[in-house]
């Protein structure tokens, strides 16, 4: 999914919530990354594979992303 250089992680990889946001609708709680991610403003996750992240203390907030 990811078109730039370097490549963000991909959503297996560990780190994988540091992938660019690409598509964000604050307005709605939630965000897409370039790895194919759905963030949302709680901390949770949606991996593309379908399975979820529950929410994780000291999430980082996407209140003042893109």
């Amino acid at each position: 999914m990811c078109q730039h250089k370097p490549q963000c992680p991909a959503a297996q990889a560990p780190d994988h919530d540091a992938a660019r946001l690409t598509v964000f609708h604050p307005e709605q709680g939630w965000g897409l990354l370039c790895n194919g991610i759905v963030i949302f403003e709680d901390g949770g996750e949606l991996l593309p594979d379908g399975r979820s992240i529950p929410v994780q203390r000291g999430a980082r907030s996407y209140a003042n992303a893109a």
